[in-house]
């Protein structure tokens, strides 16, 4: 696997990871999670600028945004208790069919 999806999928676990802690920081009032929050973010990021080295910014931000949307609704449905409908689960579907689509048909996915 290229060296570019490695910071990618790493960029999105701790983008997952930020997010699942703000949920947890209860509005930042809590201090651990709050800088849970800070610091996945930044790292995140910084992992997001070594893949756009690699690819396109708006085929990164579509990848790193969709599938941290898929994981954080399985990590509400898992951790929090929050629930999805049909309409939920249709779209996150058609999500993981868009970053399917970008992976197996696109020749932006690199450059």
């Amino acid at each position: 696997m290229p060296m570019h999806y490695i910071y990618l999928i790493c960029a999105v676990i701790a983008e997952t990871i930020g997010t699942a802690s703000m949920q947890a920081s209860q509005q930042f009032t809590k201090p651990l999670p709050s800088l849970v929050v800070v610091v996945s973010y930044a790292v995140s990021f910084y992992l997001l600028s070594l893949t756009l080295k690699f690819m396109p910014v708006g085929v990164v931000y579509a990848l790193w945004s969709g599938l941290g949307i898929v994981l954080i609704a399985l990590i509400g449905l898992a951790v929090f208790g929050q629930k999805l409908d049909l309409p939920a689960v249709i779209g996150l579907g058609l999500i993981i069919a868009g970053v399917l689509v970008i992976n197996l048909f696109s020749h932006s996915a690199t450059h």
